[in-house]
């Protein structure tokens, strides 16, 4: 793998991850365009590091990634909280957990699977929020 190469992934992780976050920045939730980056470009190293080892241990690639989404995980339960009985934060967790697995993705070189995870998942972003709160209004009447 090229120097050019790896200075790509390590780019575009963190602009697809930026992308997500920029999305949350404008729906004003508490993780936004800097958390979601640095999850990214954070999942892509991890991921270029199980690579880059599973030639020494092949097993050490897969043990990288397992721990990458036990931790993501640890790091979206942060984000939930309860408010006057009401659950917040859920859809920035999971925003933040697939962000990792972008990052993830283009860390071991998947780039097409990368953009369209983040297409779709702003897609579901805005989309559906959009349906969400119609739905809201519509229940109210």
């Amino acid at each position: 793998m090229s120097l050019l190469e790896i200075i790509y992934k390590f780019f575009l992780a963190s602009i697809l991850g930026g992308i997500i976050g920029a999305e949350r920045s404008f729906f004003r939730k508490q993780a936004g365009l800097r958390t979601f980056s640095l999850v990214a470009l954070g999942a892509c190293l991890f991921s270029y590091l199980g690579y880059k080892y599973s030639f020494m241990d092949p097993t050490s690639g897969s043990r990288i990634l397992a721990n990458l989404v036990v931790g993501i995980g640890f790091l979206g339960a942060g984000l939930i909280f309860l408010k006057e009985e009401k659950i917040l934060g859920l859809t920035t967790a999971a925003a933040l957990w697939v962000t990792a697995a972008i990052g993830g993705a283009v860390g071991l070189g998947f780039y097409f699977e990368a953009f369209l995870t983040t297409i779709i998942t702003v897609i579901i972003l805005t989309l559906w929020h959009y349906i969400e709160e119609f739905i809201k209004r519509n229940e109210n009447n």
